[in-house]
């Protein structure tokens, strides 16, 4: 395996963790200042809208999410993941967690420093249906 694709795989795997942590002020370092966020009925957010979304959502929830890494693929200085990712949201005020599964695509670009920040990132999760006896 190449040194960039690792690192890609390093830092998808590090951005998962640290969402696990809720710890937005991590998070932060691990994203270009122009990044943008698709998700599913909503308009894409930058930086700042992220932040403001994921404390509001940290604040009430509780986030476990799994990320499955199908693809990992480096051109040049752009580089994509596609991943599989399920994620459970538990509020913190107790209660049944939703779970929610889907697919992940992320672009990177690589820094000056050799660094490889997030610069795109859509996703297709969905609450996933559950069948009761």
């Amino acid at each position: 395996m190449e040194p960039d694709e690792q690192a890609i795989r390093e830092a998808h795997s590090n951005w998962i963790s640290v969402v696990n942590a809720g710890d937005l002020a991590r998070l932060l370092p691990l994203m270009a200042d122009d990044a943008v966020f698709l998700t599913p009925g909503q308009e894409p957010v930058g930086r700042d809208g992220f932040s403001r979304n994921f404390s509001a959502a940290h604040g009430q929830v509780r986030v476990d999410c799994r990320s499955e890494l199908e693809e990992a693929v480096v051109v040049g200085e752009v580089a994509y993941t596609r991943s599989r990712d399920a994620l459970s949201v538990a509020p913190r005020a107790g209660g049944e967690a939703t779970q929610l599964a889907g697919h992940r695509i992320t672009v990177y670009r690589k820094q000056p420093d050799g660094r490889w920040l997030l610069a795109r990132d859509a996703h297709t999760l969905s609450p996933v249906a559950t069948s009761r006896p």
